[in-house]
């Protein structure tokens, strides 16, 4: 059974498990597609969101306290086409056991990178080789008072380059209060808690992309709105990233962030707006991203910015996101979230 002493056990174990320094910044750790959003509300809300309110497994995959009862026999299907030919594949399905009053949740995430050209150091192609990750989640909650539901999801992630290849363990580990008359919802979690199995290279040991989040949303009574704000990465407050050799050959500028500048950086905002019973719209905007990805002083477009809507029908819901990620450049993202209980 599912309780409140297994999760602190697996808490003290996990945190023994991760090194004292998984503190990365940028692409310094293993396995970093575990940051990317595996569903499209997720995506459209800026990729990073603990409390939204909708009832959807994609997003409980992210957050474990997030799921409830009312997800079961929830079956969840993604796919989109990311950049450079990648080809992303999610699903998930969600049970409740009435027995251990526990929800429980599968879920595979997938991506393949396809062939890719295999060459010596000269540059010479000697052939091809396959590149893929893979994600493999199983996830737990349950509620305490009224108000109270805390949850953990244990991961078995793998990554395949050719002849390189590696398998590492993690766990989420998440708690959120909802308060559904008010409409406010608050949740605080810590993501992939754990350490490498199998390394890429003997002798040398990577972090994982360990980090804290924290997140609210709030519902205006009486309007068709909800907004959320999410905080990332605060296991670190300077997330900021500089290059100066790059910058100062680029003619970018090496300007250090002020307080102000190192705050933002954390926070991911998102807008909801209920049209009504079957349509809802989102939006969102992730101010790490746009300064992450912004090109000197150059016009970035919609950078960091994101939407997409869900339409609900009796059976299935039908979901789309665009994310910008440059000028000129976004991604597609589309899934659906069937009922299974409905078709039989």
């Amino acid at each position: 059974m599912f309780s409140r002493s297994v999760i602190f056990s697996l808490l003290v174990i996990f945190t023994l498990l991760t090194p004292v320094c998984a503190q990365t910044l940028g692409g310094n750790a293993v396995f970093n597609f575990l940051r990317l959003s595996n569903t499209p509300r997720l995506t459209a809300l800026g990729g990073v969101n603990l409390t939204h309110p909708a009832n959807e497994i994609g997003l409980a995959f992210q957050n474990p306290a997030l799921l409830t009862p009312g997800m079961s026999q929830q079956l969840h299907l993604v796919f989109n086409d990311f950049y450079a030919g990648t080809s992303i594949f999610h699903a998930s399905y969600a049970c409740y056991k009435p027995d251990w009053k526990t929800n429980l949740s599968a879920g595979i995430h997938y991506f393949n990178y396809g062939k890719e050209p295999a060459t010596d150091a000269a540059g010479n192609i000697l052939g091809q080789f396959r590149a893929a990750d893979m994600l493999f989640q199983v996830s737990a909650s349950r509620s305490y008072l009224q108000r109270w539901n805390y949850g953990l999801s244990l991961k078995f992630v793998s990554s395949r380059y050719g002849v390189y290849k590696g398998n590492g363990l993690a766990m989420d580990l998440a708690v959120l209060y909802a308060d559904s008359s008010a409409g406010f919802r608050a949740s605080v979690a810590m993501k992939n808690a754990g350490r490498e199995i199998k390394k890429f290279s003997e002798g040398t040991t990577e972090e994982m992309p360990f980090e804290m989040q924290a997140g609210i949303s709030q519902r205006l009574k009486g309007s068709p709105f909800s907004f959320s704000i999410t905080a990332q990465q605060l296991h670190r407050f300077n997330i900021r990233y500089y290059d100066t050799s790059y910058n100062s050959s680029s003619g970018f500028s090496n300007k250090r962030a002020g307080f102000a500048g190192k705050l933002i950086d954390h926070l991911v905002l998102g807008t909801t707006i209920h049209l009504n019973d079957r349509l809802e719209f989102d939006l969102g905007y992730n101010f790490l991203r746009r300064r992450d990805l912004n090109l000197g002083n150059a016009g970035n477009g919609l950078n960091g910015f994101s939407y997409g809507f869900e339409l609900k029908l009796k059976k299935f819901s039908f979901q789309f996101a665009r994310a910008s990620y440059q000028a000129n450049t976004a991604y597609n993202q589309v899934g659906l979230t069937l009922n299974m209980a409905q078709f039989r």
